[in-house]
């Protein structure tokens, strides 16, 4: 790795931590109340994700209907803006935003360890990802891997201050390499979570890869329903260079089908969507 991506890395980690855990960012408490104003059945209680009774996002593989990238794609003033935003399926990039607006229904927080203390929107999941969490974490454990869930759920007003924020500290150019423009972060679907080990060196870096908890996570995360979504050598596809502590749920089946073909979520959406031709 280069001094200038560690540099950029170390920088997004501080700037994540400094508006994510302070009053930037709502409070937990403020945001599950806001969602306990959603239809019944996609209410849920803090730390309780294996209990909420709410509803569940669909999941597509390859040998169901799917819809294309191209189908689930409108224009919003001129933004390309995703029209499945629940679908454990969404795709989210630089090319594929969120719409503004947008507040996963069902966030809960999941009963995992995190590394910081502060009662913020980043410890919160939609439940069917947090309940996977929990299990992933506990097979962890069992190997004698210790996990740290860092930074889950990112609102949009979110993602606006830390991307505005790094622009003005280091430039729009290495903002664009190493944060996502609001709208654009798979953080606000409420299916992707940051991890990391014990060891805060290699926290939000590359060489957490090498560690033993980034090599048991890529290891063993798609059995659990998440894929490591930014992958080394897709940087064309996803947008982000490589993020071995980034991981999305998307369930179990297409998890597992992604991983064991080595390939984005990007290229199985497009690989479904040939397929169906």
């Amino acid at each position: 790795m280069n001094n200038n991506r560690t540099n950029g890395l170390a920088i997004v980690a501080a700037l994540s931590v400094a508006l994510l855990s302070g009053c930037e960012a709502p409070s937990l408490d403020s945001l599950l109340s806001s969602n306990s104003t959603q239809p019944a059945g996609n209410t849920a209680t803090t730390g309780e994700s294996t209990q909420a009774n709410t509803a569940e996002p669909t999941q597509g593989s390859l040998r169901a209907k799917q819809a294309s990238l191209a189908e689930t794609i409108t224009d919003v003033n001129g933004v390309p803006t995703v029209t499945n935003p629940t679908d454990l399926a969404v795709v989210v990039n630089k090319k594929r935003a969120l719409p503004a607006d947008y507040i996963p229904p069902d966030l809960v927080e999941p009963n995992v360890p995190f590394p910081f203390d502060e009662k913020v929107e980043k410890r919160l999941l939609r439940q069917e990802a947090a309940r996977a969490l929990e299990e992933l974490f506990a097979a962890a454990r069992q190997d004698g891997i210790e996990l740290y869930a860092v930074s889950g759920y990112r609102s949009y007003k979110t993602q606006k201050s830390l991307y505005e924020t790094y622009v003005q500290t280091q430039g729009a150019e290495h903002a664009a390499k190493y944060s996502a423009v609001p709208g654009k972060s798979e953080h606000q679907t409420g299916l992707a979570m940051d991890v990391s080990g014990a060891d805060v060196k290699t926290r939000l870096e590359e060489s957490f890869g090498d560690m033993p908890e980034g090599k048991w996570l890529a290891e063993h995360c798609a059995e659990y329903g998440f894929i490591i979504r930014y992958l080394k050598g897709k940087e064309d596809t996803t947008g982000y260079a490589y993020e071995p502590w980034h991981i999305r749920y998307v369930g179990k089946e297409m998890a597992q089908e992604i991983t064991a073909q080595g390939i984005t979520l990007e290229d199985y959406l497009s690989a479904t969507a040939t397929a169906q031709k």
